[in-house]
């Protein structure tokens, strides 16, 4: 049995009637380490259990660290998890909870992933939280899901941070006979690397994230997400904090479930009509999850964000 669970795929009244069409929803966010990151991550932790590893190591204080972390307790193979500093102390004890081992090193994910790879021994495997095909095909099987079902969407809206569930939905369209479908990728201004990257037509690594969607704070995305753009219609949104935030708020209203900014970033273009859903009758969201964030910390971080806006 695979450790990702077959998730719900269902009809929003709330999201529908907000975009004025019908919003299905794929809910990952009931994935049990609490996002879609379990589905590729999974994959590729048990391909690398057969191939005889006795450790895995991860350098994601959130969604994939957890993920990985989630995977080596099913299976009876030890986790370290290298995080910066600034993850949150929930992160942390989500992570402990997991039984993972856990060294704190670094102001950001890339000095804490350089520590990462300078631990690998022979019989370790690295667990990247983006970059990786293992992860993109295991990621897919959420569509193999759609595609068992009796719905057929338009579009399907997904938010971008890396780029592996974006390499990972298009593949799974694909491979199941829906690659006419086009793709909806979401990104926060302050966060958005995939965006500048179409805009300026090559991969283009961001100076610094400023985004409060840490999950989406990835300065480069991946060369395979990249690539796809040029080969799959894909259209790139950037929408502001306060919207993510305000989606997460709504969403949790609508249907009791808390998710992160990152996915209140897709989740906002049907709250917000955004005109990116013109002419589509049927969309699909990908609702990604998120298991860090807590409703305190989104209402803490939405008061900061109006200040911030109104400032300007």
């Amino acid at each position: 049995m695979p450790l990702h669970i077959e998730t719900p795929l269902l009809e929003s009244r709330p999201l529908s009637h907000a975009a004025e069409c019908s919003v299905w929803l794929k809910l990952e966010a009931l994935q049990v380490p609490g996002s879609f990151k379990i589905r590729g991550i999974g994959a590729a932790c048990e391909e690398y259990s057969r191939r005889g590893a006795r450790r895995f190591v991860s350098s994601s204080g959130g969604n994939a660290g957890l993920a990985v972390a989630y995977a080596g307790r099913r299976l009876s193979t030890p986790v370290t998890v290298v995080v910066p500093e600034t993850t949150s102390a929930r992160a942390r004890e989500l992570l402990h909870q997991e039984e993972a081992e856990i060294v704190v090193h670094g102001a950001s994910w890339h000095e804490a992933n350089l520590l990462a790879l300078s631990m690998i021994e022979e019989a370790d495997a690295f667990l990247h939280p983006f970059d990786d095909p293992l992860l993109w095909y295991g990621h897919a099987t959420m569509i193999d899901e759609l595609a068992r079902s009796a719905m057929t969407p338009d579009a399907v809206v997904l938010s971008v941070g890396g780029g592996g569930l974006l390499c990972g939905v298009i593949e799974g369209l694909r491979r199941n006979g829906l690659g006419q479908v086009p793709v909806i990728a979401v990104e926060t201004a302050g966060a958005a690397s995939f965006n500048r990257s179409l805009l300026a037509g090559h991969p283009v690594e961001l100076d610094t994230i400023s985004s409060i969607a840490t999950s989406l704070g990835a300065k480069r995305v991946c060369e395979r997400a990249f690539q796809w753009s040029a080969a799959h219609s894909i259209r790139s949104v950037v929408v502001s904090d306060c919207s993510a935030l305000s989606a997460c708020e709504r969403f949790l209203a609508d249907h009791r479930l808390l998710v992160e900014p990152a996915c209140g970033a897709s989740l906002s273009l049907a709250y917000d009509e955004s005109a990116a859903l013109a002419g589509f009758s049927r969309v699909l969201f990908i609702v990604c999850g998120g298991a860090t964030a807590t409703i305190d910390q989104i209402r803490e971080w939405s008061a900061s964000a109006a200040i911030s806006q109104e400032a300007l």
